[in-house]
């Protein structure tokens, strides 16, 4: 398990590895646009099948699929390919995605009526003092030619998954993971098409480096790091996972100094430590169960998996 828990996360992180390298040739329409044609193709024939219920509970059990992928992937992967496409460094933005369970424990209280504890809220704040501090060492570092404004692009991805795990935790019709992603998919594969041709960016280039980068979004975020996801999720429990999926921001970032020579300074690292230490006093269970509160975490590309912790 711990070779595929390595392989995992790397597979996680390449998908902000795999923006940049697309957004060299492309627009970021473009990009999205043949990265979930192709997944809503391949995937189509898991929607064939009819799930069990009364037709009205079919319905809406799928329209919320639906909701719930145009907000954890449409617009999710939207801002996260826009924001890196303008200059956002990728540690940054992992970073971003990666305190989504922090808000959504915070939000667990008044929204799910769950009982947040006072040293979930210390970890809320110290995660986003650490984001904060990463964000600043990154819109000021020399070199750097991202706009502003750009920097609130992965907190709008953020927000759209939170919004789409407290909807997908609400939901009564639970469906296969792979009927999910699926829905998930061809609603993507709708939205991107359509935003593509209103923009007149459909044609891909022809370009090698366009083509491999997208062939990377396909196989290793999408099918490497959803499907050993699900694999870890049931050999290893919701726990473990959620562990490893804090570590995505630091790896991704040492991935961007590698191959994009995007800054890693003591400051960028020290944003990083506080940021994880933050995920630790949320996600360590307290001696009292009873009142842990609900967790989620958001699933890059796929769907929102939510648990208590």
């Amino acid at each position: 398990m711990a070779g595929l828990s390595v392989v995992f996360v790397l597979c996680w992180s390449s998908g902000f590895i795999g923006a940049k390298l697309g957004s060299a040739d492309a627009s970021v329409l473009t990009i999205l646009m043949w990265r979930f044609l192709p997944l809503a193709l391949v995937l189509s024939p898991l929607l064939l099948r009819v799930p069990a219920g009364p037709g009205s509970s079919r319905t809406a059990g799928v329209l919320r699929q639906v909701a719930v992928g145009a907000l954890s992937q449409t617009g999710y992967v939207l801002t996260v390919y826009w924001a890196i496409g303008l200059g956002v460094s990728t540690g940054t933005t992992a970073l971003v995605d990666g305190i989504q369970p922090l808000v959504v424990a915070a939000l667990a209280g008044p929204l799910l009526g769950a009982v947040v504890t006072g040293r979930q809220w210390l970890g809320l704040g110290l995660g986003l003092v650490g984001v904060l501090v990463v964000t600043l060492a990154d819109a000021f570092a020399p070199g750097s030619r991202a706009p502003g404004w750009s920097y609130l692009l992965p907190f709008v991805g953020m927000l759209c998954l939170v919004a789409a795990t407290f909807l997908e935790r609400r939901a009564r019709v639970v469906m296969p993971p792979l009927r999910v992603l699926a829905i998930h998919c061809l609603t993507s594969g709708v939205i991107f098409t359509g935003l593509a041709v209103a923009a007149g960016q459909v044609v891909p280039p022809l370009t090698p480096g366009f083509w491999i980068a997208l062939a990377w979004l396909i196989v290793l975020p999408t099918f490497g790091g959803y499907g050993l996801y699900w694999l870890l999720l049931r050999r290893l429990g919701v726990t473990a996972v959620n562990t490893l999926m804090f570590l995505v921001p630091p790896v991704t970032a040492l991935w961007g100094a590698a191959l994009f020579a995007e800054p890693l300074t003591p400051l960028t690292i020290s944003g990083f430590v506080v940021a994880l230490a933050a995920t630790a006093l949320v996600t360590v269970p307290s001696s009292d169960r009873r009142r842990a509160p609900a967790t989620c975490s958001g699933v890059t590309g796929s769907t929102v998996a939510c648990h208590r912790s």
